[in-house]
């Protein structure tokens, strides 16, 4: 594996920000961030708060709460958003008093930053198979045409189902289940070429997952799965509410977890578990973990955040992390900007 350097930055603080499970994506140099709970089992309101990270002069960083239009989605946590071209998608999640899945049919949320406008993007065939509401699932894209949602919660059990979603046919096609077990609090990311999705990590209900890494060929359409030693020196710990992202440095492409929950509460979501702080890059050709060591000042342990991948203008790559559960189970407010280089 070629050396890489990171350091870790951050770029700011809000009350306003404070929360875990909530959904956070980049667009145009921008983090856009909904949903998520303060308090837990009480979604935070449904307005979308937009940061920006190219601002200039770069040292301030701007921060900005936008109304929630009369058409917006419903309060949630748990859900999932990513990013097609020029608009963010979001696929259920969990609310109401209930907190039960929020079921809309298949139906896709749609954010135009350009329109300041929320959509329901319902499929083109309603009679056609489409993915249950669910929580706590994983979401990607592969930017151009196409979300891939994988796992979660439903009223009952976890999912190891994976199904893609076209926008521009509003269409959607299940395909081949992951490797059991069903688990929530998963992730996948979409290799920086396109050709892969890659599954780590989750809850199924009694314990966490790791140790292995499932591969989804969007070729073949076939899975396949690469083990490792999940002791924290040869590879990451097993663990959940963590995050999967796939990153390209000078050519090489990586995997990159970090963060996430190692022993669940005994409340469940109500509740936090043991969380870890640690960084871990994967790389794809050679089949290798290493433990990255940040330099900087670190942001603390945590699970139940989300985060992305952002380039730059010169092509420098970056991960941008937002909140998240703490150990005594309050919820940060905070935005990191996780700098990579190739040495």
């Amino acid at each position: 594996m070629a050396q890489v350097s990171a350091t870790w930055t951050r770029l700011v603080s809000r009350a306003r920000l404070q929360r875990s499970s909530q959904c956070l994506s980049l667009l145009d140099s921008r983090a856009w961030i909904f949903g998520g709970e303060l308090v837990p089992r009480q979604p935070v309101d449904n307005q979308l708060d937009v940061i920006n990270l190219e601002p200039s002069p770069a040292s301030e960083v701007v921060t900005a709460t936008l109304p929630a239009p009369t058409n917006a989605p419903t309060p949630r946590v748990g859900a999932a958003m990513a990013a097609v071209k020029d608009s963010l998608y979001m696929f259920s999640g969990r609310g109401g008093i209930s907190m039960h899945p929020i079921e809309e049919n298949g139906a896709v949320w749609s954010y135009t930053p350009s329109q300041l406008a929320w959509n329901l993007i319902a499929p083109a065939n309603p009679s056609a198979p489409y993915p249950a509401g669910r929580s706590y699932h994983s979401m990607t894209s592969d930017g151009h045409d196409t979300l891939y949602v994988h796992a979660g919660c439903p009223n009952e059990g976890r999912l190891s189902d994976l199904w893609s979603f076209n926008v521009g046919s509003r269409s959607w096609t299940e395909l081949p289940a992951a490797p059991a077990p069903g688990r929530g609090g998963t992730s996948i990311a979409i290799s920086a070429s396109g050709s892969a999705l890659y599954r780590m990590n989750g809850f199924d209900g009694k314990t966490e997952q790791g140790g292995t890494i499932d591969v989804y060929d969007l070729q073949t359409q076939s899975w396949s799965t690469i083990s490792f030693n999940p002791d924290g020196r040869d590879g990451p710990e097993p663990r959940s509410v963590s995050s999967l992202l796939a990153v390209s440095i000078k050519g090489s492409d990586y995997l990159v977890t970090m963060f996430g929950e190692r022993d669940p509460s005994s409340l469940g979501h109500a509740g936090a578990g043991k969380m870890l702080a640690d960084v871990w890059m994967f790389d794809i050709e050679k089949r290798k973990w290493a433990k990255i060591e940040p330099t900087g000042e670190t942001p603390a342990a945590r699970g139940w955040f989300d985060a992305d991948v952002m380039y730059s203008k010169s092509g420098d790559c970056s991960i941008i992390v937002n909140g998240g559960l703490a150990e005594d189970n309050s919820r940060w407010g905070d935005v990191w900007k996780l700098q990579f280089a190739s040495i």
